[in-house]
């Protein structure tokens, strides 16, 4: 992935923008963009007074004309150029992603028998069958096995994943290869309705809508162009009742400076540049929308496990309670997990052999393994002599003992409270009617963690962990992690009830998840981002995928819309005054001559008029492609609050936009006075 993105921009993308950049002269296209669409209007009528000065009456003028003309004609394939470049760099992702979708043949499942069918053939609800080797013929669910698959073609990502019926990670997309054991999958999708389908329309520039933000924004800046254009129009007449001739070139030229040509030039760009932003860190963007919506977050839902932590809950210590003994408890630890495949069970035989402790290894023979349930909160084993091991949650285990007769010891609530404090799960190991001791889980916060919250919280966003731990495991992890607020043993309801009330509250709030019980949570979140490795309720009630499968990247998103908003912001902030200094190099340059009061306003000591008009309008064509890579990449991004971002803005984007047309115009001027 990494060497695609190297490449977003080959010398392959440019020409192609460059050639792009005359398609999108027609008036049909360019009316998308009315800023631009009012300058082209003006090259053409330039264009026909250069090319028939007699009929226009400008025979002495041709070469004034013509210099406009072409500044002009230069300023929209700027603009151009920035849309064209931006919508090149996502269709090259298209293209690439494009290469995974091809005819692939399919074991489809009917009746008794399979029968190999194109995958095209293949609809919504069909059954195949995929085996190691064999490419994933469509989106679609894993009802039976067990399988590594290799993602690497839409993730990026070398290390396979593992699929598995029944799961939060039951979730496959066509174009993937499984390359371990076998997997029967049910197609959820119809030919050309899959994800990579789905991703492909979404990356390619020409098929993004405009945001409401852009929207909004370009309304303004119609308006202001409109305004102008009344303007411009009505000084005529008004020249002209002074004495004062003012022709069609020169009013042109004024009209062209005096709207908002570099933020309209920009603007698409900026929108599509933002998208391909999100798609590079490999986070599939639904819309426009959800990108803006990231950078106006005001909380953050996070689980945490897998995104705050680590996620791999490991036994570190056996801990006996009452009058029973250590090894005890780790021998019927070990016998309680024998059957137990899950990376806590194998923790806790792994933790065995570190120790030094044994356990009978035939324990497991003739017993039945009593898998864990959301309901119970126990796992363990019936062993053949009628004796029932039991382990899982402190409270849970002593219902269970409780209900056998059995006495709790008294010391359990302590160590188990002690070992909750420390950020740690005690799990209760009990056998009948008996309770030996605990289990210490132990979970770790990733490295860096409080200083990304820490970010987060100078932006003005608050974080609220969600956690299934009991309330002193989870206010540890919360302290050590640095997150604002926490929900101790939350369940899918709690996650919606916060949602709700933060959004009562008229506050945007993000989320992340990757189960089909967090589809009705990523579906009422403002930003949704669903893990590609999760159910396919998740990624349908999310309005972001991230392919990678990193919870954590939300808070990149998040950074990610901000730094789009921030782009928009500084670049209109540097084209709304940047007009200033045209102001003082147009106006005394069409006034000056018939009233030379009007010399005073030549702040600048521009050499003529037609120099002064002609390096005004060539600053206003070559600032567009100058701010080009920054709109690509976007303003460089600093965690703050909106007060500091709106001082930032004005301090280098305002004064910047001031200052550099001075100097600019001023410099263009010394070289164009020499030949006008």
């Amino acid at each position: 992935m990494n060497t695609k993105r190297r490449s977003m921009l080959s010398g392959e993308i440019v020409k192609k923008a460059i050639l792009d950049s005359f398609i999108k002269l027609n008036p049909v296209v360019m009316m998308k963009n009315p800023v631009m669409f009012v300058v082209e209007a003006g090259t053409f009528v330039v264009l026909l007074m250069t090319l028939f000065p007699g009929y226009f009456g400008t025979e002495g003028r041709v070469g004034f004309n013509l210099a406009v003309f072409l500044i002009l004609l230069f300023t929209v394939l700027f603009a151009n150029f920035a849309e064209a470049l931006a919508e090149g760099r996502g269709k090259a992702q298209a293209d690439t992603l494009k290469k995974t979708k091809k005819e692939i043949m399919a074991n489809k499942v009917t009746g008794n028998s399979v029968k190999v069918v194109p995958s095209t053939e293949l609809r919504k609800g069909d059954v195949v069958i995929v085996s190691q080797g064999e490419m994933i013929p469509g989106d679609g669910e894993v009802i039976d096995g067990l399988a590594s698959v290799d993602e690497s073609a839409i993730t990026g990502e070398s290390a396979p994943v593992i699929k598995e019926a029944g799961g939060d990670f039951s979730s496959v997309t066509g174009g993937t290869r499984v390359v371990s054991d076998r997997i029967t999958v049910r197609i959820t999708s119809d030919p050309g309705e899959s994800f990579i389908d789905r991703m492909i329309a979404l990356v390619e520039g020409a098929k993004r809508q405009k945001t409401p933000n852009e929207i909004a924004l370009n309304t303004l800046l119609v308006s202001l162009t409109l305004i102008f254009l009344i303007v411009v129009v009505t000084l005529a007449p008004m020249a002209d009742y002074l004495g004062i001739k003012l022709e069609i070139p020169v009013l042109i030229s004024l009209l062209v400076c005096l709207i908002p040509t570099t933020i309209g030039g920009l603007l698409s760009a900026i929108g599509i540049a933002g998208m391909d932003r999100v798609t590079r860190f490999n986070v599939l963007a639904m819309s426009g929308k959800a990108v803006e919506a990231a950078g106006d977050i005001d909380t953050m839902i996070l689980d945490k496990t897998g995104t705050i932590t680590f996620g791999n809950r490991m036994a570190s210590e056996f801990i006996a309670v009452g009058d029973t003994t250590v090894e005890t408890v780790a021998e019927w630890a070990a016998v309680s997990s024998v059957k137990d495949e899950t990376p806590e069970g194998r923790s806790v035989l792994e933790l065995m052999k570190k120790e030094g402790y044994t356990y009978p290894t035939n324990a497991a023979e003739g017993a039945e393994f009593i898998e864990f349930k959301a309901e119970t909160r126990m796992s363990g084993i019936d062993l053949p002599n009628g004796r029932k091991v039991r382990k899982g949650a402190v409270d849970a285990v002593k219902a269970w003992v409780s209900a056998q007769g059995g006495v709790i010891p008294t010391d359990l609530e302590q160590k188990g409270n002690a070992i909750a404090s420390e950020g740690g799960t005690p799990l209760a190991v009990a056998v009948d009617n008996r309770i030996y001791g605990l289990i210490y889980l132990k979970d770790t916060v990733k490295p860096g963690m409080r200083e990304r919250f820490d970010q987060l919280r100078k932006m003005g966003i608050k974080t609220i962990m969600c956690t299934g731990d009991n309330p002193l495991t989870a206010a540890t992890i919360a302290r050590e992690a640095g997150v604002d607020d926490f929900i101790a043993e939350s369940k899918p309801e709690d996650k919606i009830a916060v949602i709700k009330r933060e959004q009562a509250a008229g506050k945007l709030v993000a989320m992340t998840g990757d189960g089909t019980n967090d589809a009705p949570a990523l579906a009422q979140a403002d930003v949704g981002l669903a893990m590609n490795s999760g159910t396919t309720a998740a990624k349908e009630a999310a309005n972001m995928v991230d392919l990678d499968s990193d919870p954590s990247k939300i808070i990149e998103v998040v950074a990610i819309g901000k730094q789009l908003l921030m782009t928009r912001g500084a670049l209109t902030t540097f084209s709304v005054a940047n007009d200033i200094a045209k102001y003082f190099a147009i106006i005394p340059a069409m006034f000056m001559q018939a009233i030379p009061e009007m010399n005073v306003l030549n702040v600048m000591g521009l050499g003529s008029p037609m120099s002064a008009i002609l390096s005004a309008l060539v600053f206003n064509a070559i600032i567009i492609p100058l701010l080009i890579p920054l709109a690509m990449k976007g303003v460089a991004y600093k965690p703050m609050s909106s007060a500091q971002l709106l001082s930032r803005n004005l301090l280098i984007y305002g004064l910047g936009g001031v200052i550099a047309p001075f100097v600019g115009i001023k410099l263009i001027d010394m070289v164009v006075h020499l030949w006008v």
